[in-house]
């Protein structure tokens, strides 16, 4: 499932501590059989989808000293992340921002608005 989305957005580069998701269609039903409006599920202040890229992570200063006669070409550094491409993220929705590309919808949000990430388990390997 997560291949096909792969293949439109290949020249993204997500940049820092953000997320690019692939939102996940909600329910429309309720257990009980209850027929939602749209209005109601874009109310929710959480929502989940699929992460399809990801940023390189937090950026961390230079300890170098900066010396006037040195070449400066330090490439930047950068703490990780936990998610990974493929994971089901739960996040706030307050915090991502809607893109529509290819006449897909797409979220980025930052590393922090994750509450929880759902991994299979052939991905732990």
């Amino acid at each position: 499932m997560i291949q096909e989305y792969l293949n439109s957005v290949d020249k993204f580069i997500i940049v820092g501590d953000r997320v690019l998701i692939k939102p996940r269609e909600m329910e429309t039903h309720t257990k009980s059989g209850l027929v939602l409006p749209a209005t109601v599920k874009e109310k929710e202040e959480i929502q989940s989808g699929y992460i399809i890229k990801t940023g390189p992570g937090y950026p961390i200063p230079s300890q170098e000293i900066d010396e006037p006669w040195k070449d400066n070409k330090a490439e930047p550094k950068y703490i990780g992340m936990q998610a990974r491409e493929g994971d089901l993220a739960i996040f706030l929705k307050s915090r991502a921002h809607e893109i529509e590309f290819e006449n897909e919808k797409y979220l980025i949000i930052p590393h922090a608005a994750i509450l929880l990430l759902i991994r299979d388990d052939h991905q732990l390997e």
